[in-house]
């Protein structure tokens, strides 16, 4: 659905909705529920309009969602631009931090913490610290950060953020080889290559691949600062001592980073069409199983992992410039503060959906959500531990029955870490006793030969999050009404323009010192003192 359609289905909606109060459904045995809508800035597969936990959720919480997902990230300007043209949006809206930040501006969401004395589960999501880091210039709260609420334990055992990505069969070709550097990992795939230059179908490996677009840039943008054995901050490094926020764009690393990018360009194993791919293509090649490796975020590629074969399956390494730098891709569940979930100003039933909200974090209902149905789809065991049968694990898997089944509202407020029991995770992903049991053989051969049992062990443990961490929640919300905004937007012209030209360059230090020369003009410092004032009062107000 193109962003015109899909506005145009989400105006109508909201119009049918207003116009009656807050829409009722009856089901089956004539109960009624409220029925909501929402419209949420990333791609999912949604679920079927029937769905058997929904109507379970309906009966606990009274309401129904009806979610809209968009397809095509770069229609996300114009669709946010055209609900605010057209003042009508849906009950509930989760946008990207650019457009959360102009909604708020339109007055688009209604004062969150106005409910907080009503419904305080939602307060209890997070610490006053924390939301005063979410608080607008106004004093109020708009919006609900989503993934960032952890309960008693961090327990992930996926490992969802950036890391050098492998294929597992690339892995086992080579006997399991330790790779620390670029060197170690591109070797591996070039030798790979070599040895099989087609796979079972006759077709041509894709030896790395990129996303590199308008919409999605860091995989060819942030790298360095891994390199360098820094978390993720994204736009910058953060020396804990003095608390500044250093540029890391022009570092020697970074050179070094686009020289190895140059090289195995001109070599054939990067392929050729990265730089002019739209959003989806990328993921269309993922799903095909012929990428070997990629410099990406879990969350991002993992909905075109999830059909692949096991022996397509990706394994993250976190590799540094020199390989012994203590690397730090892996980190605890970041506060993303920078947008989440708000309650529209269309909506005709603002107390009602808080209301919803604060229901969805039951108990019962996150495990609903996360579960699903004891008996169904899952079990307790003796020691009072979820577990499912293979079957169950299987089955909760497939695309098909989570259409018809699964219903997680998963851009709803929500707790991650272990269940107020204290001994099972939220969510059956991460639950110890199911996870390495039911790995595939090949992934559990892999694993095997590592040393460990879960993804997040490939990578080193995550210390503690310091308070500001981590910063491109503050940067993604960064706008051009600041002189700050204003050079940022400069520095991400010269980065889009240069970058893709320095992987392709016959002449890479030419363009090297082309790109050297650009960036130091838009007088980056601007932007990097805002970032360090932005470091400090995060650590203050902590």
């Amino acid at each position: 659905m193109t962003g015109k359609k899909l506005l145009s289905a989400l105006s109508a909606a909201v119009m049918i909705f207003s116009s009656s109060g807050c829409s009722l459904k009856k089901d089956d045995k004539e109960q009624e529920f409220k029925v909501f809508t929402g419209f949420y800035a990333t791609r999912s597969d949604g679920i079927a309009k029937d769905n058997e936990i929904q109507k379970l959720i309906a009966e606990k919480t009274g309401c129904i969602l009806n979610e809209e997902w968009i397809e095509d990230q770069s229609d996300l300007d114009k669709v946010f631009s055209d609900m605010m043209i057209s003042g009508k949006y849906p009950d509930f809206i989760s946008p990207d931090a650019v457009n959360c930040q102009r909604l708020i501006k339109e007055n688009a969401f209604i004062p969150l913490d106005n409910y907080w004395d009503d419904y305080p589960a939602l307060k209890s999501l997070y610490t006053d610290a924390q939301w005063d880091i979410v608080r607008s210039e106004d004093g109020h709260i708009y919006y609900i950060p989503l993934f960032s609420a952890v309960y008693l334990d961090d327990c992930s055992t996926v490992h969802d953020g950036e890391a050098f990505w492998i294929q597992v069969r690339v892995l086992e070709w080579a006997n399991y080889p330790e790779l620390k550097t670029l060197d170690d990992y591109f070797g591996l795939i070039e030798d790979y290559i070599a040895a099989n230059p087609v796979d079972e179908n006759g077709e041509p490996y894709i030896g790395y691949e990129m996303q590199a677009n308008d919409t999605r840039f860091f995989a060819l943008d942030n790298p360095p600062m891994f390199l360098d054995g820094y978390p993720n901050d994204g736009c910058c490094l953060v020396d804990p001592d003095t608390l500044e926020a250093k540029d890391y764009n022009l570092l020697p690393t970074a050179k070094k980073w686009f020289k190895k990018l140059n090289e195995e360009y001109h070599k054939g194993i990067i392929d050729p069409e990265c730089f002019v791919m739209e959003t989806n293509d990328y993921y269309d090649k993922l799903s095909t199983g012929r990428v070997l490796g990629m410099v990406d975020q879990h969350w991002n590629f993992g909905s075109s992992e999830r059909e692949l074969p096991p022996e397509c399956k990706y394994i993250p390494f976190g590799l540094t410039i020199d390989g012994k730098i203590k690397e730090r891709y892996h980190d605890r569940t970041a506060f993303n503060s920078s947008t989440g979930v708000g309650v529209s100003t269309s909506c005709s039933d603002p107390e009602g959906a808080v209301k919803f909200m604060n229901s969805l974090l039951d108990p019962d209902v996150q495990n609903l959500r996360s579960w699903g149905v004891e008996g169904v789809d899952y079990f307790i065991n003796e020691d009072g531990l979820f577990d499912q049968t293979d079957e169950q694990y299987d089955r909760w898997r497939n695309k098909d029955y989570k259409a018809r089944h699964v219903c997680e509202y998963s851009y709803m407020p929500r707790f991650y870490g272990m269940a107020p029991d204290g001994i099972n995770a939220y969510t059956s992903t991460n639950q110890p006793i199911i996870f390495y049991d039911h790995l595939d053989p090949v992934i559990k051969k892999c694993f095997d030969a590592y040393g460990v049992k879960t993804y997040t062990e490939l990578l080193n443990p995550a210390p503690e999050n310091p308070p500001w961490y981590p910063m491109w929640s503050f940067d993604n919300s960064v706008t051009e009404a600041t002189d700050y905004g204003k050079v940022m937007k400069k520095i991400q012209e010269v980065k889009h323009k240069y970058m893709p030209l320095m992987v392709m360059s016959n002449d890479f230090e030419k363009t090297w010192n082309e790109y050297y020369e650009a960036y130091n003009k838009t007088d980056p410092q601007v932007y990097f003192d805002e970032l360090t004032a932005e470091v400090r009062r995060r650590c203050n107000a902590g």
